[in-house]
């Protein structure tokens, strides 16, 4: 070992004091710091991670690893110093790995000297570390690689140039092997075998924060070869033409190495669960719940993906990750998935059958080359079937594009949300009510609660439907249900009234309009320990009954597809007085398409004063309008231990007849009043905020006397920029969003009073410089503002934006009974009311509608995806938080999720980027010194007294 390090402090010295030390830092300073600031414009990516340093890593390795290592041993055979070495009592293996250790000495030195920048990011924004030690190992075990075949190069030739070029040239063959470009014009098998022997894409697996067992095993079997090589080089130099038996037995023992070598990495090579994810969220890792869901599969379930040989070039890459991922589900579900990879376009019955039998089509992409540029359909798409219930997750499901400095990037969304969210949507939609009560371990009891003596005669039609079909679903449950009737005003009854209050919050319904006589009309069904009431309407079919007992079952059930009721402005084109067609300006298809693929979305007319029992949410966006018929509906969903999620505020958005531009009025018929007696109340001004997220503005700008207008990212105060310090740091509604917009919004107030003994917590709120103005012009006027487009308030302030409510509430229409409405209301809805809830009901309230609406989301992307996909991904944290879907919500909030940098004026992020240049010389500046100084301290001169300086002549200085 002493040898080794006394080799490795040789070649050190030799770098330093050649300057080449100095050079090869300060190149690679400079090269890392211009591609992160200047190439991959760090500042105008906005996103806080640290990838764009290490994707040119590979590249520029490759020429400063040739440099290193071009002189090792060329210079050794030029100066004929390589003959001396080799006939030295030192193993030739030390030799070998003391100059080794040597290159990766700088190699670590120069990385090092690079951590600034993750430093300096993790200040700037909520930085993952563990991607950034994946890159940093991979940097190191990629320079082990290209150090090993350097040295070796080095050893074949005492002509550095020749070194340097050759090691150049097979480091490149060994990166480019596993690209993209090499890949996709392969076939499959045979693309597959070029990718693992890539160094650039064993690369990217570890960068992005998982280290693979295959991938560390790879790197050091390189290492490992081309060390063996080297020895064997240097070995050869010294054999006679007489030692054929040692010569041989010399190369068959290195063979054998390489083969064994190779042959691990075989082996590994299937393996694809010996890993560990860095990343913070475990973007990587196939969740606990994902396996649990998995394990409860009673038959066999389907994954197949449908994937053409030929397909863009940004999508190749992806299709790898993809086969892993759907693999490590088969390994996790014990032999209950099966996974198919097909290719529809070289089989046509498979291509038919997924054209007719599942929907799927080609997608159409343009691709081009040196040559040509053609259209090609091509299938990327993945089908998921239980039974006869399927789901198809295509390429607009999968993959999310954005832009960067280097043009489009492509890349999977949270597969594993995707994949878990259609399994169970699959499995859980093939489910009859037989095969609900076959899974259960203990029989579901439905309990009639029926006043028999004070019910009114109108109701006995109800009563007789109830009981037929709950006596039918029983006979058919082979004993998994069971229904009885129990009076509680009956003396000899073990349920009574007052325990019927206190126990389960039922409240009796009143025989008639102000009358003070009360029935129970009530059903209650119990599954396990979960306890849902079921309220029948007057007007009830047996199907009506069946399909709300069915629907209760399922809510009790862990994992069975919810029910989200939306109610909101209608999309449909209608016609003015002229006979024009007039399109809604307010959409909201986006949300609908978010929560379409986990919940079964069912649209819900309030008017008529009820929510349909099989709802397992209600989401109320932008009311308008509104009567006491809906406040009626949502009130009585509440009252029954609903989960209300409401999107509104004071203000609606319209376009300007007279100007054709937008404009803000006041919205008439919202639910002020109803949340107002909840404890919840609106302001009637809206809010501004310095912290704002960008709007695409038209600005007019003198050219050379000629006048150009463009659109530049303006500051908007309207749309207000929440971060992750701005949210509640405990409610999973917020968790694992990194920033949401909220446009045009006005502030929340939490009635203290109302709200004492419910759990009720602010969601997110504004920057403490935000303000409230009472001025509706949303019209920017950069040419009298040109900060913000607006006046600046003086009050400044936080402002609440969304709050979260849970507990007991009291009706709207407790002291002014029911509504009256005589074409929708009839005497007994009027009577069932429920005055108070029971302990549970849930009500979440965002102070806007329009931060989900599709016209302003689509404002935001003219500037960037993330505002869109984060604003939606909260509301549908919202719904899962809401019907306590806390599993999808744990996968979702754990998946990858763009960082995105806490905001800054664009001078400070210059004085940032200085600040990283200046350290990054400091350091190489210390280095260089600090070993300057170390070597004057070697000095043999040091080592003589004073006193007998004077007595040495200049020959016996230089000989000591």
């Amino acid at each position: 070992m002493k040898q080794i390090l006394s080799i490795t402090k040789k070649e050190l010295e030799g770098y330093f004091n050649s300057l080449l030390a100095i050079i090869f830092l300060g190149v690679f300073l400079a090269a890392v710091l211009f591609v992160f600031f200047t190439i991959e414009k760090f500042f105008a990516r906005g996103v806080a991670d640290v990838r764009p340093m290490f994707q040119w890593m590979p590249v520029l390795l490759i020429f400063l690893l040739a440099a290193l290592t071009m002189r090792q041993w060329s210079e050794e055979q030029r100066s004929g110093t390589l003959e001396v070495l080799i006939t030295m009592p030192v193993r030739l293996f030390n030799l070998v790995l003391g100059k080794f250790l040597a290159v990766m000495s700088m190699i670590v030195i120069a990385l090092a000297m690079t951590l600034p920048i993750p430093i300096i990011v993790s200040r700037l924004g909520n930085l993952d570390w563990g991607p950034v030690f994946g890159g940093y190992l991979a940097a190191v075990l990629m320079a082990a690689a290209y150090a090993a075949i350097g040295l070796f190069i080095s050893s074949r030739t005492d002509n550095q140039i020749v070194s340097l070029i050759m090691t150049v040239l097979i480091g490149g063959i060994f990166y480019m092997i596993g690209s993209s470009g090499i890949t996709e014009i392969m076939p499959t098998a045979i693309s597959k075998v070029l990718w693992a022997i890539g160094t650039g894409s064993r690369f990217e697996s570890i960068q992005r924060g998982v280290i693979d067992l295959r991938d560390l095993v790879y790197y050091l079997s390189i290492c490992g070869i081309f060390l063996l090589l080297n020895v064997i080089s240097l070995d050869g130099m010294r054999w006679s033409r007489q030692q054929t038996v040692y010569r041989k037995n010399k190369l068959r023992t290195a063979a054998l190495i390489g083969l064994n070598l190779l042959l691990i990495n075989a082996w590994l090579y299937p393996l694809n669960g010996l890993r560990v994810d860095l990343t913070e969220q475990k973007e990587y890792t196939i969740s606990q719940t994902t396996k649990d869901i998995l394990q409860n599969l009673d038959e066999p379930l389907l994954l197949r993906g449908y994937f053409s040989e030929r397909t863009h070039p940004y999508l190749s890459p992806l299709v790898p990750q993809i086969t892993d991922m759907l693999r490590e589900y088969e390994v996790a579900s014990n032999g209950k998935i099966k996974v198919e990879i097909v290719d529809p376009l070289t089989d046509p019955d498979i291509e038919a059958e997924a054209n007719q039998s599942y929907g799927i089509q080609p997608t159409p992409f343009q691709i081009s080359d040196r040559n040509e540029s053609s259209i090609i359909n091509s299938y990327f798409d993945i089908l998921v079937r239980y039974g006869d219930q399927s789901v198809v997750l295509g390429f607009g499901d999968l993959i999310e594009v954005s832009q960067t400095s280097n043009g489009m990037s492509v890349s999977l969304k949270n597969l594993e949300y995707d994949l878990t969210s259609a399994i169970k949507k699959s499995v859980y939609g093939f489910q009859s009510m037989d095969a609900i009560l076959a899974q259960l371990s203990t029989p579901v009891k439905l309990t009639f609660f029926l006043s028999r003596a004070m019910m009114p005669d109108d109701v006995q039609p109800l009563r007789d439907v109830v009981v037929s079909v709950a006596e039918q679903v029983a006979e058919e449950s082979n004993g998994k249900f069971t229904f009885e009737i129990v009076d509680p005003d009956d003396a000899e009854s073990s349920i009574r009234r007052p325990q019927l209050e206190q126990e389960y919050g039922l409240q009796p319904y009143s025989v008639a309009l102000f009358s003070q006589e009360t029935y129970y009309f009530h059903l209650l069904l119990q599954n396990g320990e979960q306890i849902e009431p079921i309220y029948p309407a007057y007007e009830s079919t047996e199907a009506d009954i069946r399909s709300g007992i069915e629907a209760a079952i399922k809510r009790t059930s862990s994992g069975f597809l919810k029910v989200v009721g939306l109610s909101m402005p209608s999309s449909v084109p209608t016609q003015d007085l002229y006979g024009q067609t007039v399109t809604p300006l307010t959409s909201y298809q986006y949300i609908t398409q978010q929560l379409s693929a986990d919940y079964q979305l069912k649209g819900v007319d309030l008017s008529i004063g009820q929510v349909p029992q099989d709802v397992d949410v209600l989401m109320v966006i932008a009311p308008n309008g509104f009567s006491e018929m809906e406040y009626y509906a949502i009130d009585q969903y509440l009252m029954r231990g609903g989960a209300v999620i409401v999107a509104d505020n004071p203000f609606k958005l319209e376009a300007d007849p007279n100007y054709g531009s937008l404009m803000l009025n006041v919205n008439q018929g919202n639910l002020q009043g109803l949340l107002s007696h909840y404890g919840i109340d609106f302001s009637s001004n809206l809010i501004m905020d310095e912290q704002n997220s960008k709007f695409p503005a038209s600005v007019t700008r003198d050219a050379g006397g000629y006048s150009i207008n463009e659109i530049q990212a303006m500051n908007y105060p309207y749309f207000i920029d929440v971060r992750s310090d701005q949210m509640s740091e405990d409610n999973l509604i917020v968790s694992g969003v990194p920033a949401v917009s909220m446009f045009w919004s006005s502030a929340i107030t939490l009635d203290e009073t109302k709200n004492g003994n419910r759990a009720a917590e602010v969601l997110m709120t504004t920057s403490p410089n935000a303000w409230e103005t009472i001025n509706f012009n949303i019209q920017p006027d950069f040419d009298m503002y040109p900060e913000f487009g607006f006046p600046t308030g003086t009050d400044k302030a936080v402002y609440p934006l969304a709050v979260a409510v849970q507990g007991q509430f009291e009706s709207y229409f407790a002291e002014t009974g029911a509504p009256q409405n005589s074409e929708t209301t009839n005497t007994v809805e009027q009577a069932a009311l429920l005055e108070s809830s029971v302990d549970g009901a849930q009500l979440v309230v965002f102070a806007s509608s329009e931060f989900i609406e599709d016209f302003a989301l689509e404002m935001s992307l003219a500037l960037s995806s993330d505002y869109k996909e984060n604003n939606l991904r909260m509301m549908q944290n919202a719904v899962d938080w809401s019907v306590e879907d806390v599993d999808l919500l744990a996968i979702r909030s754990r998946g990858t999720s763009t960082r995105i940098l806490f905001p800054l004026a664009d001078d400070q992020y210059t004085v940032w980027e200085i600040v990283a240049y200046v350290i990054s010389v400091l350091l190489l500046m210390i280095v260089g010194v600090s070993w300057q100084r170390r070597q004057k301290k070697q000095q043999p001169l040091a080592l003589i007294p004073l006193d007998k300086l004077a007595e040495i002549n200049e020959a016996e200085v230089e000989h000591e």
